[in-house]
């Protein structure tokens, strides 16, 4: 196949990914609703282009490590969307079996170290999987999805501080959606920007269209190759937000002017990529969008449905996993 063919296939494969992401958050959002799904469920609609175009540039080995608004890191990063449904239902045949829901979602078989409802709880993790890749010496890198809220929290400044002393081959993904819940990130940032908070370190500091998820996955391949060559981490700002509010519940308030809403649905990460290739040689034309689109929607309904079918956890195993052995 020509350069420009491998292109047009990976571009799909990049949209088809973020569709699936975004297919699941909306059967998710609609199951929560119903009763089915329980606990608290954090969409990540609209911020699809950041998990998909950074874990694009992983390999399976690679490491990551997740927040409370996890589902499209995980499936970026080949999670399997039956047993992520499993979970969200509370069915012992997810991946948790059933006991850790929404937000703590993991599979270390292919380098997802888990989600997390604690804002920073990941940092310092991840950053100790980046030390255990530099003592491995098998190339590995880490990679950590957070939020603007949580560049303000301790564990980001200490976690990023350490792995610059040490250079470990660590990624730092700040996901600004520019909301940290209903407090806007221009009223706590200080620096305006997180990314320019790496000069404190002495690390790279990119901001990149996290809804472009070719300039994100561009970004993060410069950092994948610092960070392999041995030269350090490298803290990447992905301008992004996200359509819904914080999280699902009804009650849930919003405090997001609807205008500021309305101009970044414009920028919808889906429609940014779908334009991109229908400017291009091989544009994804609307019957073939048409069959990515079924083809998506069966794999979350086989999902759901594999859900359903599963039993819930008996309640003599609510101590099983509790303790090491």
């Amino acid at each position: 196949m020509t350069p420009a063919t491998n292109q047009a296939e990976r571009e799909r494969e990049l949209l088809r990914q973020m569709h699936t992401i975004r297919r699941f958050e909306e059967r998710a959002s609609d199951d929560f609703h119903s009763g089915a799904i329980y606990g608290v469920v954090h969409c990540y609609i609209g911020e699809e282009a950041v998990a998909v175009g950074v874990c694009a540039a992983l390999d399976r080995d690679d490491q990551i490590i997740s927040t409370h608004r996890g589902h499209g890191h995980c499936i970026a990063k080949g999670a399997d969307p039956k047993r992520m449904m499993a979970e969200l239902y509370g069915r012992e045949t997810g991946y948790c079996k059933g006991k850790g829901g929404s937000m703590h979602i993991a599979d270390f078989g292919i380098g997802m170290l888990g989600a997390n409802g604690i804002v920073a709880g990941g940092m310092s993790i991840i950053t100790g999987a980046g030390l255990a890749a530099q003592l491995d010496g098998n190339g590995r890198v880490a990679v950590c999805f957070f939020g603007d809220g949580a560049s303000n929290a301790g564990p980001f400044h200490e976690s990023i501080n350490i792995a610059a002393q040490w250079q470990l081959p660590v990624i730092y993904v700040c996901e600004n959606n520019l909301w940290a819940v209903n407090t806007p990130a221009s009223a706590t940032v200080s620096a305006g920007d997180v990314a320019a908070r790496s000069a404190g370190y002495g690390i790279p500091g990119h901001i990149v269209d996290g809804n472009d998820v070719l300039a994100v996955m561009a970004a993060t391949e410069e950092a994948v190759e610092r960070a392999r060559a041995g030269a350090g981490p490298s803290l990447i700002e992905c301008k992004t937000y996200r359509q819904r509010r914080h999280t699902e519940r009804v009650n849930q308030p919003d405090l997001r002017p609807q205008a500021e809403i309305d101009e970044w649905r414009a920028k919808d990460p889906i429609e940014v990529l779908l334009a991109h290739t229908r400017a291009g040689d091989t544009p994804v034309t609307q019957a073939e969008w048409t069959q990515i689109d079924a083809q998506v929607c069966a794999v979350i309904a086989d999902a759901v449905a594999f859900a359903e079918a599963s039993p819930f956890p008996a309640p003599a195993a609510v101590v099983d996993d509790v303790f090491a052995v």
